[in-house]
């Protein structure tokens, strides 16, 4: 499976370099990184990499208020 965050590449801190960046690359989905999942163990690792996308989304959306 893959999966895109709406972030860019250099703010996300992957220790595993797992994400692929994707800035200035034409691809399906939002965001400059990419991450691919083959399988199930690796799932906790990159619910914290999405965890670091959403904050990212949240904070930057306060700052619109």
């Amino acid at each position: 499976m893959r999966l895109s965050l709406n972030m860019k590449f250099h703010e996300l801190h992957d220790e595993k370099k797992i994400a692929r960046d994707m800035t200035n690359i034409g691809h399906y989905g939002n965001g400059d990184v990419e991450i691919a999942i083959s399988a199930v163990e690796e799932l906790p690792y990159v619910m914290g990499l999405v965890r670091q996308a959403y904050e990212k989304q949240m904070t930057d959306a306060g700052d619109m208020t």
